[in-house]
């Protein structure tokens, strides 16, 4: 979709994500290598009980379903800026789900605007566990 033809407001409902116990131990190993999410006799030790997953794995999990369905497609240019904020843990085999929704629209140029997406996402018990704004340049319809 172009810049021009977006409004403020429209949304998309992302699809159910699940966070699989493997991937997010794997993930935890290789990029956020803490015991709360790789050391389970650790985080059984821990205020949360269990293990807990890394914040950018829940939210590049959810991302990845966004992607399936997402505003911009092939008018898509570049991202330019991300926000995450956790508001409760995730754990493992969450159901992770969400709406999309542009906040913000910006044109820069007769080429291409900012578009401001703001994510709400929660849990399979109807808690927000995070929220996000992602920023992306998206072309202009030439005219």
């Amino acid at each position: 979709m172009y810049f021009d033809e977006m409004k403020i407001g429209m949304s998309v409902d992302v699809a159910p994500a699940v966070i699989d116990k493997g991937k997010m131990i794997a993930f935890a190993k290789e990029y956020d290598n803490l015991p709360l999410h790789t050391d389970e006799e650790y985080a059984k030790t821990t205020h949360f009980g269990k293990l807990i997953a890394p914040g950018v794995m829940s939210f590049m999990t959810v991302w990845a379903k966004y992607l399936e369905v997402d505003f911009f497609g092939s008018e898509l240019l570049a991202g330019k800026s991300t926000k995450i904020e956790w508001h409760k843990p995730v754990f493992a085999e969450d159901v992770l789900t969400g709406k999309a929704t542009i906040t913000n629209l910006v044109k820069r140029n007769d080429k291409n605007g900012i578009v401001a997406v703001s994510f709400d996402v929660y849990n399979q018990n109807g808690e927000l566990v995070l929220t996000d704004v992602t920023e992306a340049i998206v072309k202009c319809r030439l005219q």
